[in-house]
């Protein structure tokens, strides 16, 4: 029986629903043009604020009275530059000295020791888009560029250009590529025209309110929006609010064929629908809710962004698609409408279709089958082992071309490999000498200085012996800037500042300062890298058995057992490492990828088990509610015939959503659009269809234990014939 409902509250409550979702949409749509103006990707603010290179960073402005982004430039000759060329090198930067994004002086052409080349260093205003900035820099230098000299801008303001520009088509590419493959797999699933846009609004409106909330947080700096973050957010939202609309609409097409009325159909539809979706996404949100652990923000605001993101896709499932279902009526499936018959089946009784015959060879050989299954995935999983994690380089994290790049390998060519982005060491005033002696000691710094805001650079030269020393060998030394008793030194690396070498050289310099008495702090962008990678590294580690311990936990209580659940993370496991195993052969092999970010793991653990799980959820809570009234063997067999064809939609959904992500010439989003697209597709295809059928069949009523549809059940004679 169904709730008597006045005919009013009928079309009042649907219409009500339908506009308020209307509304949201309308307010938070003009919101996609302006997450730029609340997100950020500078990495430093990802760092703990205890973290040595945030302190450092914190402090710099204190040293220089700027929060200026340091650009550099290089240029290039065919030849040896002549007084000409260099000349009209020093016209040019007097002409950029002038542009309104330019902060401060411009430094000099300094030549290389081959002639071939010159750099200078440019700080250009924080408070401009950097983007605009270094494009209005680049068209500067190109318009009076001498002949037969080549220009790039690099050094920490070329690469964050490179970033932004990258992330600019979040906004508009991202999106297009994934609504139109959607559209595309729903078109060709339902073979009708409503139905697909219904459910597309269903996710639009859902990502419009998602991104309306999260930008208002991020303006308050309750949450960190970065571009990465934004389209994780999209491509989340987009994917499981058609996920959860999929398993609605199935529902309600099978109540259609047995109610005679649309709202009888709809609040069935709903009560069957609304345990799963509300178990998978919260089972989603829980294992987000875990990176809260983090100590990365850009890990620990990742959760409760794309936590709000599935709390507006589960709400728009089970509230805009019923209403708007309910108020086109059976028109809605044109034109296969479903056609109400009492004396019809729910489909788990047919001989034929693909996944009745799926069923029989589940019925005839469960062992075999998954034996054989687990086999297969466990070896693909044992290349897990080489997926390369430990962090890359700066100027590897855009694909394609990037004139930061390219300027970063020129500049290594000809000038000291870490130039334009120094390391940072920030030292008590009167261990100051002692410090400059640890960084000379180093093989990998080149040079050392001390900020002087009284020096027309900014800093003044430091010998070997931790003296500081007159600018240009002429006058007296200038007094070094001390804030709160503390100076700052800067040290040259010989190699580029995101290398492996200049890696290394920063931690030995971190071990060998740590002899120099009092605090000593060492940042700039190779510490920055590092703190990063070490953080990353830690939070994987004590963030992925959270997940595990959760999602066990959610699964047990939804599905009132202890076996069941621990074979389903089991086997989700075991799926997420077949995944990375493909990963590692397909990103070290096929594509030639440097390596991977330490949060590419954790970021696909997390959405491959929370998201994994989801198949496990919609197939298991449908095979117990069918075990209650068939038994376990004959509930197995009939939920994998009814939800074959819902599960295996979704996750040809979810995987072509994921996959929008590589139109994004990010490595961190190309490698994580692989791996969960891959994964997604290995649960639908091969744990849900085969794996997970097969070990709940040939287990038999004992996956309930302890409930009582563990107990009194005798197996079929065929269901162990091998």
């Amino acid at each position: 029986m169904y709730p008597r409902v006045p005919r009013w509250l009928r079309v009042l409550l649907p219409a009500v629903l339908i506009l308020v979702w209307l509304a949201g949409a309308a307010v938070g749509g003009p919101y996609f043009g302006r997450v730029n103006e609340v997100s950020t990707n500078d990495q430093t603010l990802y760092l703990p604020e205890s973290a040595d290179a945030s302190v450092v960073q914190q402090k710099l402005g204190e040293f220089t009275d700027s929060e200026a982004i340091p650009a550099v430039v290089v240029f290039v000759g065919e030849q040896v530059l002549s007084d000409a060329q260099l000349g009209a090198i020093g016209t040019q930067l007097e002409e950029v000295a002038e542009l309104p994004v330019v902060a401060g002086d411009v430094s000099p052409p300094i030549p290389s020791e081959d002639g071939l080349a010159a750099q200078a260093f440019i700080l250009l205003d924080a408070t401009a888009d950097t983007g605009e900035a270094v494009e209005s820099l680049s068209g500067t230098l190109r318009d009076g560029q001498p002949d037969g000299v080549s220009v790039y801008v690099t050094g920490p303001a070329g690469f964050a250009a490179d970033l932004g520009a990258a992330f600019a088509g979040i906004d508009g590419l991202l999106l297009a590529v994934a609504l139109v493959a959607v559209f595309t797999i729903l078109i060709i699933v339902y073979r009708s025209l409503l139905l697909p846009i219904a459910v597309l609004a269903t996710s639009m409106f859902a990502l419009c309110v998602a991104l309306l909330s999260v930008w208002w947080l991020a303006k308050a700096d309750v949450l960190l929006l970065s571009g990465q973050t934004q389209g994780i957010l999209f491509i989340l939202v987009i994917g499981a609010a058609t996920d959860y609309s999929l398993l609605y609409v199935a529902r309600y097409r099978e109540e259609l064929r047995h109610t005679p009325g649309t709202w009888e159909a709809t609040f069935r539809a709903l009560r069957g629908s609304l345990e799963p979706i509300l178990a998978s996404g919260g089972t989603v949100i829980a294992g987000l809710l875990c990176l809260l652990l983090s100590d990365l923000k850009s890990n620990s605001t990742l959760g409760p962004v794309a936590s709000v993101g599935i709390i507006f896709a589960m709400a728009s499932a089970l509230t805009f698609l019923p209403a708007l279902l309910y108020a086109l009526g059976r028109t809605a499936f044109w034109p296969r409408r479903p056609v109400y018959d009492p004396e019809a089946g729910d489909g788990a009784a047919s001989t034929q279709g693909l996944w009745a015959r799926v069923a029989r060879n589940v019925k005839r050989n469960p062992r075999v089958l998954w034996i054989g299954t687990t086999i297969v995935l466990a070896f693909g999983a044992l290349g897990a082992t080489q997926l390369q994690a430990g962090g890359v380089a700066q100027s590897e994290l855009i694909l394609g071309e990037s004139q930061a790049r390219a300027g970063q390998q020129a500049l290594g060519e000809h000038f000291p490999g870490g130039s334009g982005s120094p390391v940072y060491v920030l030292a008590d005033q009167t261990q100051a000498s002692e410090a400059a002696r640890v960084m000379w000691g180093q093989d990998g710094i080149g040079g050392v200085s001390v900020t002087a805001q009284d020096s027309p650079t900014g800093s003044s030269p430091v010998d070997e012996s931790g003296s500081v020393q007159p600018l240009f060998g002429a006058g007296p030394p200038p007094e070094p800037t001390v804030v709160d008793g503390r100076v700052l030194l800067q040290g040259t690396l010989a190699s580029a500042a995101d290398s492996a070498a200049a890696q290394e050289t920063v931690r030995e310099l971190r071990a060998g300062l740590e002899s120099v008495p009092g605090e000593v702090l060492v940042g700039g962008v190779t510490a920055t890298a590092i703190d990063t990678n070490d953080t990353a590294i830690d939070d994987r580690n004590l963030i992925i058995p959270v997940v595990l311990v959760v999602i066990l936990f959610i699964l047990m209580l939804l599905l009132r057992s202890v076996i069941a659940p621990v074979l389903l993370v089991l086997t989700t496991v075991l799926s997420f490492g077949t995944a990375m195993g493909v990963a590692a052969l397909v990103f070290n092999e096929i594509l030639g990828f440097p390596g991977a970010d330490p949060a590419v793991p954790l970021y696909g653990f997390v959405f491959l088990v929370a998201l994994g799980i989801d198949y496990n959820i919609f197939l298991m809570t449908r095979i117990r509610e069918e075990s209650l009234t068939h038994g376990t063997y004959q509930g197995v067999l009939r939920g994998l015939t009814i939800t074959g064809g819902v599960i295996t939609s979704a996750g040809i959904v979810l995987a072509a959503t994921f996959a929008a992500l590589a139109v994004i010439p990010i490595l961190f989003l190309v490698q994580l659009a692989f791996i969960v697209a891959f994964g997604v597709l290995l649960d639908t295809f091969v744990v849900r269809t085969l794996l997970v059928p097969a070990l709940a069949y040939d287990i038999g009523p004992k996956i309930w234990w302890p409930s009582k549809l563990a107990e009194g059940e005798e197996a079929p004679a065929l269901s162990h014939a091998r």
